[in-house]
């Protein structure tokens, strides 16, 4: 069905936003995180626009069955890569890991004064 064996386990969401932004097809950015105090392979899961939402599991204990961790994935990614969500479990989020394509994320704001909005919203 997929034609890239890379899997990873996501770890740490609860100290972010939960599973929440794991829904299934969910495109994410993979960051190296060389800076990290308690893991010199961390790395980090980054959602558009909300950012840091989790870490690559790298431990026995929360990589699941069949997935990379984060130290085995380290070698095998730049600083950043792509990764799309494609299980949820209660427990786990597993995502496919895209060594060679990174994620663009372009956000637009805007500022729109208040009396144009609804002289607008009148003319409709």
């Amino acid at each position: 069905m997929f034609d890239n064996g890379m899997y990873i386990t996501i770890t740490g969401m609860d100290y972010f936003f939960g599973k929440k932004p794991f829904s299934i097809g969910a495109q994410l950015t993979l960051r190296k995180d060389p800076e990290n105090d308690y893991d010199g392979e961390a790395i980090v899961v980054i959602a558009p626009v909300l950012g840091k939402v989790g870490y690559v599991a790298n431990s026995p204990k929360t990589t699941a069955g069949g997935t990379m961790s984060a130290g085995r994935l380290y070698d095998f990614i730049q600083e950043e890569c792509m990764a799309i969500v494609r299980f949820t479990t209660v427990s786990k989020v597993i995502a496919q890991v895209f060594p060679d394509k990174r994620l663009k994320v372009k956000v637009e704001v805007a500022l729109e004064e208040a009396i144009d909005a609804q002289k607008s919203a009148n003319i409709e």
